[in-house]
């Protein structure tokens, strides 16, 4: 069964030519021309993965973003004409999975795509943002614990003192490779080809947004980060502390 797509846009030639592309590539695409339409649009049907603009004729794209990812994990690709460095991280951390400005090519945004929506399948993630429990026999279910931290790579969940955090499947995927290697320091390109599978971003610094929103879930501080630590001009280290050892 193929994946499907939602792309709210309210340029119409864009849209059609992207969902022409992408259709063309087996990923179908339903196109909204508001807010309001997309929003319906994901209500009544399930989607495999968002397009989203930021500047729309009804309202603010970021302003969904934030609302939705409160909710779901569905995946978030910003598409938009607003490029600049700010715009950038406010979409990555209102919870946009990623962010490719107009004018793009339309194969970078198919491989952004997949590599998006193969995560979310090995992540298991679906439309209302829950967590997916293996049942099969063959399941190994691996908590890590730190403290008042766990992550439960089997539930796809990090919980500080019990309570599920707020992280996109990236995010937990960022945490989990961290949190595999702790002690062991990992530059910006490891850390995203554990998480990812691929080096599709090995070189772009939207990395140190998701760090710093990991930190903020997990209840590391974000001044003097003592679970998180970044090591300058190498990467990121996980530390487990001597209690937990």
């Amino acid at each position: 069964m193929s994946e499907r797509l939602l792309m709210i846009d309210d340029d119409a030639s864009l849209a059609a030519m992207v969902a022409e592309y992408l259709g063309g590539r087996g990923l179908p695409v339903t196109v909204a021309p508001t807010l309001g339409d997309g929003e319906r649009m994901l209500r009544e049907a399930h989607y495999d993965a968002l397009i989203l603009d930021a500047m729309l004729p009804d309202g603010d794209g970021f302003e969904l973003c934030r609302r939705l990812r409160e909710r779901s994990s569905l995946p978030i690709l910003m598409l938009t004409a607003r490029g600049e460095d700010v715009d950038r991280i406010v979409g990555l951390e209102l919870g946009a999975d990623d962010y490719l400005p107009k004018p793009f090519n339309p194969r970078e945004l198919l491989a952004r795509l997949r590599a998006l929506l193969r995560r979310a399948q090995t992540n298991g993630n679906g439309h209302g943002g829950g967590t997916a429990h293996g049942g099969g026999h063959g399941d190994v279910r691996r908590v890590l614990r730190f403290g008042r931290l766990e992550i439960d790579e089997a539930a796809l969940e990090a919980r500080l003192d019990g309570q599920a955090v707020a992280l996109t499947s990236h995010q937990f995927a960022l945490l989990l490779a961290l949190a595999s290697h702790p002690g062991r320091v990992l530059s910006r390109e490891a850390l995203l080809e554990l998480a990812r599978g691929d080096a599709l971003e090995a070189f772009d610094r939207s990395i140190d947004v998701h760090i710093s929103r990991i930190r903020a879930a997990i209840g590391d501080d974000a001044k003097n980060p003592r679970r998180i630590v970044t090591v300058r001009g190498a990467g990121y280290v996980f530390a487990q502390r001597q209690d937990e050892q």
